[in-house]
């Protein structure tokens, strides 16, 4: 697989973790914390997965499509939920998991094995 894809999904997966745990903690401030309930749920599986994918992609895993299907999933269901919501965390919550998403699907497509020992700088 290529070794630029691999990377491009990892920095997707780190920052959409990233926008995630921002969002959910930032929820956790706003007035109506019960109309949000759902949204930090999914915030927080969604930033478990996207760390479990970008983890599985730099150590090479065979297993990293079957989990980046699962992430795409996660992430665009937290990226609908998100959209339910005014708040600017859950806009760009939203918008990082529809990257990662689209880049987690990326991966899922590419036959290719992928290579073991993948350096990054994220």
């Amino acid at each position: 697989m290529d070794q630029e894809r691999i990377a491009s999904c990892i920095e997707a997966c780190n920052e959409c973790a990233e926008a995630c745990e921002y969002c959910a903690d930032a929820c956790l401030d706003e007035d109506d914390v019960e109309a949000l309930v759902e949204c930090i749920r999914l915030d927080r599986d969604c930033a478990d997965l996207c760390r479990l994918v970008a983890a599985f992609l730099a150590r090479g895993s065979s297993f990293s499509p079957a989990i980046a299907g699962a992430c795409a999933e996660a992430c665009d269901a937290c990226a609908a939920e998100c959209d339910e919501h005014e708040m600017e965390h859950c806009r760009a919550c939203a918008e990082a998991c529809r990257d990662c998403a689209d880049e987690c699907r990326r991966m899922m497509e590419s036959e290719a094995p992928l290579s073991r020992g993948v350096a990054t700088h994220a």
